[in-house]
């Protein structure tokens, strides 16, 4: 699949950029902090991230499933997040800090959820990469996965970015 104004991968961020955006994403969306996401992989071109089951995130006591809002606010903030790796890159120009205050602007205005296999584990996987970043709108795809590579659950979205 060609993507449109896909980021380089070639591009290394620097540990305070990384170190920034994990202290957002991780600690200052505090609803973040309530899933458990915790970011595993952060490159220009995919992100990746955990959620470890917890008795708060059961959706269906019986079964033990992890609920859909769980599935949906998981891969909304990926989206986000894949959308904060590629501004990032876009603009590796600008120092660190710089690059962290064009987040404030940050807002999901679309998202699509397409469950497709029961949330039943001990941890999973989130992934989501940005297809096109516009210079206002950001579109990204996100999957939502078993530890063993099932996928359970997918997305879309569209970020406003300015």
């Amino acid at each position: 699949m060609t993507r449109d104004a896909s980021p380089d991968p070639a591009i290394a961020f620097e540990p305070e950029f990384i170190a920034g955006v994990r202290e957002i994403f991780e600690d200052k969306i505090v609803f973040n902090r309530v899933l458990g996401l915790r970011i595993t992989d952060i490159a220009p071109h995919q992100v990746r991230a955990r959620i470890d089951m917890r008795p708060e995130l059961v959706g269906h006591y019986a079964y033990h499933r992890v609920h859909g809002g769980v599935i949906s606010a998981g891969l909304d903030a990926m989206g986000g997040l894949a959308v904060m790796a590629a501004i990032g890159a876009r603009h590796m120009d600008e120092p660190p800090a710089q690059r962290l205050h064009r987040f404030a602007k940050l807002g999901t205005i679309d998202l699509r959820i397409d469950y497709l296999r029961p949330g039943i584990g001990q941890a999973f996987v989130l992934e989501a990469e940005v297809l096109r970043l516009g210079s206002r709108v950001a579109s990204t795809r996100m999957a939502f996965l078993g530890t063993d590579g099932k996928l359970l659950a997918t997305g879309a979205g569209a970020y406003i970015v300015s």
